[in-house]
């Protein structure tokens, strides 16, 4: 028993700061002891004077950073809580969550072995096996990384794993955990809602006097969710695609205002200057990142939360600051407004020059739930006027980016072993693409389109989305296709005029991108499609032009 000057359990670091006092000859010797005891137990002991520390701290940081670099000896290495193995699943590239969770258990004395984003199911099988790890964590953003989740634990079953699973992520959610991954793997399945709870599951799991009641506990919980989920399902009540489309959004287009777009065509922003986007910048979710409840600004004074949420909204905005001085992340822009009309749910979409030449398509989803009150079966469609109509209409879409540099940060910020930082320009990298869309749709709508010349709104306006029109994204309630990115791909060119790729799972490198489409009428609006029955799927995979398991691939969160 001793008190130590400085303790980071997360690397096994002990740094001691040794006065006058501890160079007697008796200390020395005690102070050795010590020093070769916490070695044993893994532990890495930096012992400096003060001298050192007054006259040359840059020496002493040097020696901590390059101590840091090797890993801890003795016997027991690593940490006394457990070893665990987090990963984002394959095609995926959203980490800070996961970081987060990393961050939480590892200063709870637990080893964490992250191996990064976009991680194959067998490479997570291969690093468990031979690091011998006591837990798997998966994380993934987008809808399609669901089934990389169900596609592990069947492959763990397979191989006889006897390791807990946790699940986290956006996209997850409880009930997908219960009904989709939970019967495909014996062992403990649980999804874990947010980083605070990481701790306690865990140490639930693998304590040897509470890990088996616990076990027990999820299996039967979890078996009650699917009960309630197929109880629910059983209740909703669908129409026929047939029926649901006679009862589609009826505008008439006689009357509509259809407004002509002052610019047709494609359109690159090679530069952004992110000094015009920080205004548009939605702080909500940044604060969400970091798990704070409340609404901005007024989190900032919450009698809970406020003290926090200032610190790292200060903190937030001399990073940014930073990063706007320095110009250390670069952002890129395309966007494009092209000739369109619907036939049935799918928007045609023509030659810039020519009406007449067929490009592309987008290729909408419509709700069948069973609507009452004369409510309508939307699709996007529905915005867009008719082909039979004889009237020309219109439709845009784009892909922004403001991560190219944010990895390069995060890697320099890893290397001085700074998590906060980490989490932290990626946190603001995320917010500024966000703020990038909600900027350069308002330049759309009041110069490039330009059917809002006379618009003025305020920031809290436009996050509340009061203005006309709607943009929404692929892989979103509106639109839960992801194969509609390629669509937008194809259309802008994107990875050529802006480097921003997809990934297998059509997520968007660098992660903190954001693409979707425009459209113009005042009668559109965001929905949810929701779930669909067999006889969409079936006409979805024909007018896609691919197999209808593909189809359910894709698909899969939004069958009935």
């Amino acid at each position: 028993n001793y008190i130590a000057d400085f303790v980071c359990l997360k690397e096994k670091l002990i740094v001691e700061i040794d006065g006058r006092y501890h160079q007697l000859p008796e200390n020395l010797k005690n102070d050795k002891e010590r020093t070769d005891w916490l070695n044993s137990e893994g532990f890495r002991v930096i012992r400096f004077t003060n001298e050192e520390v007054l006259t040359n701290l840059d020496k002493v940081l040097n020696t901590i950073s390059n101590t840091l670099k090797m890993p801890p000896s003795g016997d027991r290495g690593g940490s006394d809580g457990g070893k665990i193995l987090l990963a984002t699943v394959k095609g995926d590239v959203h980490d800070i969550g996961k970081n987060i969770v990393g961050v939480v258990l590892s200063c709870n004395n637990y080893e964490i072995i992250d191996l990064g984003v976009m991680v194959p199911p067998e490479k997570i099988i291969e690093a468990a096996k031979k690091e011998k790890v006591d837990v798997i964590g998966l994380s993934g953003l987008i809808t399609p990384s669901l089934d990389e989740m169900v596609h592990l634990a069947k492959e763990m079953e397979l191989q006889n794993f006897k390791v807990p699973l946790l699940i986290g992520g956006a996209t997850t959610s409880k009930a997908h955990t219960a009904v989709k991954i939970d019967p495909e793997y014996q062992n403990a399945v649980v999804h874990v809602h947010d980083a605070s709870k990481a701790v306690t599951v865990v140490g639930d799991l693998l304590q040897k006097d509470t890990s088996e009641a616990f076990k027990e506990q999820l299996k039967s919980e979890y078996e009650k969710v699917r009960e309630g989920f197929y109880n629910r399902t059983e209740k909703k009540e669908y129409v026929s695609l047939a029926e649901a489309r006679e009862n589609k959004l009826k505008i008439d287009w006689k009357t509509a205002e259809i407004p002509v777009p002052k610019m047709i065509g494609v359109k690159v922003i090679e530069k952004v200057n992110l000094k015009k986007v920080i205004d548009y910048i939605d702080w909500g979710p940044f604060f969400r990142v970091w798990e704070l409840k409340g609404r901005y600004p007024d989190i900032l004074n919450d009698k809970i939360a406020g003290k926090e949420a200032s610190r790292l909204f200060s903190d937030a905005k001399k990073m940014l600051n930073t990063v706007i001085k320095k110009d250390l992340l670069k952002a890129k822009a395309v966007f494009g407004i092209f000739p369109a009309n619907s036939v049935e749910d799918d928007i045609e979409i023509y030659d810039p020059k020519d009406r007449n030449k067929k490009i592309n398509k987008v290729v909408s989803l419509r709700q069948q739930i069973k609507k009452i009150n004369g409510k309508p079966n939307l699709a996007l469609s529905d915005f867009i006027a008719p082909k039979e109509s004889g009237i020309n209409d219109y439709i845009g879409c784009f892909a922004v980016t403001s991560g190219f540099g944010t990895e390069e940060l995060a890697r320099e910020f890893e290397a001085d072993h700074d998590d906060y930082k980490v989490i932290m320009i990626k946190a603001i990298s995320d917010r500024l693409a966000e703020a990038l869309a909600e900027f350069l749709h308002q330049e759309v709508r009041m110069k490039f389109w330009g059917y809002s010349t006379d618009e003025q709104l305020n920031n809290e306006d436009l996050i509340k989305e009061e203005y006309t029109g709607i943009r929404p994204a692929p892989g979103y309630p509106a639109s839960p296709d992801h194969t509609e990115k390629k669509t937008i791909w194809k259309l802008l060119d994107v990875e050529k005029n802006t480097g921003i790729k997809l990934t297998e799972s059509l997520a968007m490198w660098p992660a903190s991108s954001v693409s979707g489409y425009y459209f113009a009428n005042k009668e559109s609006r965001y929905f949810g499609v929701g779930k669909i029955k067999r006889d969409q799927l079936e006409d979805f995979a024909k007018r896609k032009k691919m197999s209808l398991e593909e189809a359910e691939k894709w698909l899969s969160p939004n069958l009935a």
